[in-house]
């Protein structure tokens, strides 16, 4: 008796390496310390907590520039500005501070908007399922996977879209 193979599928996730944000902090670290026109500010970028980091300088001017090396490393180092979320510069102390929070998995409004997306767009029979903070997308033919895959490509969800578990 042949066993039935289930249908191609991807998993569609908004997942970031953390350790390519940490090495892009880490150099963007650096930076502050020994660019000229970094000296004196006392800018400096430091992580809070797992998601979340913030940047200081003396400044506003000093402290957005310091934000835009950040932004600069990052996607140095292949991670979407999609994954960053900057909050407003303001006032802490005698300095300036940005706090930032790196944007991890799908919320159930987006994954909701990408589920609509494939129903409404997508070829026939492309079924997407919301799991968790990601969506499973399968579908009898590979190449309406494929097509689904290039759908979202050319959409904006607002967040880093991978495409993981393609079978």
């Amino acid at each position: 008796m042949k066993k039935m193979a289930a249908n191609p599928s991807f998993d569609i996730v908004s997942k970031v390496d953390r350790q390519e944000v940490d090495n892009a902090l880490r150099q963007t670290e650096k930076d502050l310390t020994t660019r000229f026109d970094f000296r004196g500010t006392s800018a400096a970028i430091e992580w809070s907590g797992e998601e979340a980091l913030f940047i200081t300088a003396e400044t506003e001017d000093r402290v957005k520039a310091a934000l835009d090396v950040f932004k600069e490393k990052l996607v140095k180092r292949n991670i979407s500005l999609k994954s960053l979320e900057p909050g407003e510069p303001r006032t802490s102390g005698k300095g300036y501070r940005i706090d930032c929070k790196i944007i991890q998995g799908i919320d159930q409004e987006k994954a909701k908007a990408i589920s609509k997306k494939i129903r409404d767009e997508g070829p026939k029979g492309v079924q997407a399922q919301i799991q968790g903070d990601q969506l499973r997308v399968s579908a009898k033919k590979k190449d309406d996977l494929q097509d689904t895959m290039t759908l979202l490509k050319s959409e904006d969800f607002g967040l880093a879209l991978q495409f993981t578990n393609y079978r």
